[in-house]
């Protein structure tokens, strides 16, 4: 909790149920943990074949990179404990 403080996040958020979206609503596209990798990517102007390639090798589905990088993803937000925001403070409370 005081790591949080510290760094301005509401220590009420662990007493949510980590399997739930964040209550402020889903972070974007772009900031997704599930696709903020490959938006990166093409931010660092890799070739946009090369990323579908490494998108096709890992599962996910290539059409996420026609989507508006600054709306929510189409499956709904991530987990609280898998949001990029809180995911951090959940593994730190898995260790004690």
């Amino acid at each position: 909790e005081a790591k949080m403080r510290a760094e301005g996040v509401d220590v009420k958020i662990l007493d949510l149920d980590p399997t739930k979206p964040a209550p402020e609503g889903p972070p974007k596209l772009c900031e997704d943990p599930r696709y903020a990798k490959y938006f990166k990517m093409l931010k660092m102007h890799l070739p946009r074949p090369a990323v579908e390639a490494k998108m096709r090798a890992e599962g996910v589905d290539v059409k996420i990179l026609d989507l508006d990088p600054t709306k929510p993803a189409p499956e709904g937000p991530p987990k609280l404990c898998e949001d990029p925001r809180y995911a951090k403070y959940f593994k730190m409370l898995k260790m004690h």
